[in-house]
């Protein structure tokens, strides 16, 4: 049986991914680990009394997951990451994959040492701060790093029946990304090179398409619509829904070409930015009537919440 948990950790992403025979666990990876925090500093200070939002780590625990063969880093961005230390608290981990892996001995990048420096500049040195910091706090527990060059397919049997694609964006992004993030445990703080990379944070995302049994699960990461309408998709099973089913997260082509039999939403109930947007709820459900969300989002007349601690799916 594969067993899919799309954790609700608020503000982010993070998808606990097992294959289970008997009862007993044969096979875990997480892609992606879920924000530092629960609450966002731009969304409402207070949580529903009835919010069953849980850290990533957290989750794992109440799980009894004390082990990952496979963590996968879709990219930088802090709710994405911001929970590996967590992560790493709860479980060992024999292959952490990523498109970057920070130096064994990286510095404190000390995002906000220098306040007069640009907020974009300094938010991406928080991102890949916190990651460094994660790993370099933990020593130990993680087994082997594997950074992609970001120039192929990457394909992994997981199990017997279990395999998984990993899809990367435009091969050139991969070594700028370098560059800039070696730079910064360099100690050079080209603010210009900063900020231009983090505009390019989502359209690197990695993608992720899962194969058992016949069945279809692709998780689409952070990567924006225009770069998978340039792809051609195969139908599936079960699609998480990119970029938290922001207006530029989908389109009818691809939704068209992909025809999801269920579609989940990563996403936090109550922000403020139309994430998920109601076009893009819309535009699934004339594909399917099983659009699933992780956080109790409430939209009237469209969303009605509800409270659980992940979107939990399982496939014979």
């Amino acid at each position: 049986m594969l067993v899919l948990d799309f954790i609700n950790v608020g503000n982010g992403d993070s998808t606990l991914i097992r294959d289970v025979e008997n009862g007993v666990q044969r096979f875990a990876a997480l892609v992606d680990c879920g924000h530092d925090n629960l609450i966002r500093d731009d969304h409402s200070a207070e949580l529903d009394p009835r919010s069953q939002r849980i850290y990533a780590g957290d989750f794992l625990k109440k799980q009894g997951v004390t082990h990952l063969d496979m963590v996968v880093l879709t990219h930088f961005h802090r709710d994405h990451i911001g929970g590996l230390g967590r992560v790493l608290e709860a479980a060992t981990v024999d292959k952490l994959i990523a498109t970057y892996i920070p130096p064994a001995d990286s510095r404190d990048l000390e995002p906000d040492k220098d306040m007069a420096f640009p907020k974009a500049a300094r938010n991406l040195l928080r991102c890949v701060n916190i990651c460094a910091a994660a790993l370099r706090e933990h020593p130990g527990r993680v087994r082997e790093m594997v950074e992609l060059p970001g120039d192929k397919l990457e394909s992994y049997q997981l199990t017997d029946d279990l395999s998984m694609d990993i899809v990367c964006g435009e091969p050139a992004l991969y070594p700028r990304q370098k560059e800039v993030y070696d730079a910064a445990f360099r100690g050079e703080r080209d603010r210009y090179a900063l900020m231009h990379w983090g505009k390019a944070m989502n359209i690197s995302s990695l993608r992720q398409r899962l194969h058992y049994h016949g069945k279809e699960i692709v998780l689409g990461g952070d990567a924006y619509a225009v770069v998978w309408d340039n792809d051609t998709l195969a139908p599936c099973d079960i699609l998480k829904v990119p970029h938290h089913a922001c207006l530029s997260s989908t389109t009818r082509k691809m939704v068209d070409m992909m025809r999801p039999k269920t579609a989940v939403i990563s996403v936090a109930a109550r922000r403020p930015d139309e994430r998920p947007h109601p076009a893009i709820i819309s535009l699934l459900r004339e594909y399917t009537d099983d659009v699933r969300f992780t956080d109790a989002v409430d939209i009237p007349g469209l969303v009605e919440p509800e409270f659980h601690e992940s979107v939990h799916i399982e496939i014979e």
